[in-house]
């Protein structure tokens, strides 16, 4: 059995925790300065709780001695904090953050760690880079790869149509940042909101449009071998205008306390959302020039009780999925591990990485 930390007994950490606890192969700590957020974990065997501000010099240090890997399932604001003190105490680490500065600064911890560090392991980015390196891979050249993902409420009924679903911080920070993309095979930052286009799957109608931190390191990884690489996050029709309103007009770009503070108390959140991933890679096989595309919708469903939301399913089983495939062996014990690094097949194949290989129709159960 190994020992784990995940920083974060919100929604996703304390999700984590349940699934790994579950298999009995795992023995873990979260780690959270809120009393009140761990006393609403589920203590099932295998898990506790450590009340800890993990702020103060050389306590979160402390708490990581002798475990095999910290989860960090924090606001992206404390991603170089655990991921410092992980290389510290030489532990693996792994994080869920959409954030391009705290990755990079993940990346040069990881130059002399002696433990491996693995950022961005949730859905995107996460998953995500799984597939499109995955469907890159298939092709002689590439030409374009256009990566599409968003978490929606299945039953919209505000002028966002939109529901809270995911940090509220980190939705916003990806709604503010300059974002990565390839154009005319340049490597460049082009602006959050913008670029939006529509297209339908399965009968319904999706709008899409730029937001930061999506690529995580595949625009790194493929600069200067594709035409034309981006990722813009998928919401329903007259959202991103409403957004360019609110950010832009009203300027709540600059007031992001405020803007965070109107959603929490104004957006309702729902457990009832769906999770859909689109990807579209086109390139030459044998001189043709193919097309290959992955789609698939992930709904909501019970784990061990308990009705978990297709984000909250998503975002922990793909953590977890790497934590799994590194304990086993299958990645590099030591330095930075990409994403787009990871095997699709040996991924999908993993009993927490299966959750995306399960189409279903929000009826369905997590098992493990």
């Amino acid at each position: 059995m190994k020992d784990i930390s995940v920083v974060g007994a919100g929604n996703i950490g304390s999700t984590i925790a349940a699934m790994l606890a579950q298999t009995g192969d795992y023995r873990v700590t979260v780690i959270d300065r809120s009393d009140a957020q761990l006393a609403g974990l589920d203590r099932t065997k295998g898990i506790s709780g450590l009340a800890l501000d993990i702020t103060a010099p050389g306590e979160l240090e402390a708490a990581l001695a002798g475990k095999f890997a910290v989860l960090s399932a924090a606001p992206f604001s404390l991603t170089t904090r655990i991921a410092e003190a992980a290389a510290s105490a030489d532990v693996h680490y792994m994080d869920l953050t959409e954030d391009v500065a705290s990755t990079r600064r993940v990346k040069e911890l990881a130059k002399t760690a002696k433990s491996a560090f693995i950022p961005q392991c949730g859905l995107a980015p996460g998953f995500i880079s799984i597939v499109a390196a995955d469907l890159a891979s298939r092709f002689d050249r590439l030409d374009t790869v256009r990566m599409r993902v968003g978490a929606l409420p299945q039953y919209p009924s505000n002028a966002l149509n939109y529901n809270l679903t995911w940090s509220t911080d980190g939705v916003i920070n990806e709604y503010c940042e300059p974002c990565e993309a390839i154009v005319e095979g340049q490597l460049v930052e082009v602006p959050p909101l913008e670029e939006r286009e529509e297209f339908s799957l399965d009968g319904a109608t999706y709008e899409a449009f730029n937001t930061s931190g999506g690529l995580g390191t595949l625009a790194e990884t493929l600069n200067g071998k594709v035409r034309t690489l981006n990722y813009r996050t998928i919401r329903y029709p007259g959202h991103a205008a409403f957004m360019k309103a609110l950010l832009n007009d009203l300027g709540l770009r600059h007031r992001r306390d405020v803007l965070k503070d109107i959603f929490e108390k104004a957006l309702p959140a729902t457990m009832q959302d769906v999770v859909i991933v689109f990807v579209t890679v086109t390139g030459y096989k044998n001189g043709r020039h193919m097309q290959e595309t992955y789609a698939n919708k992930v709904y909501s469903r019970s784990f061990n009780g308990r009705q978990l939301s297709a984000i909250q399913v998503t975002t922990a089983s793909g953590i977890c999925t790497v934590l799994d495939m590194l304990a086993a062996g299958d990645l590099p014990q030591q330095g930075f591990v990409r994403q787009e690094d990871i095997s699709l097949d040996t991924f999908l194949a993993n009993r927490f990485g299966k959750t995306y290989a399960q189409a279903g129709t929000g009826q369905g159960s997590l098992d493990l």
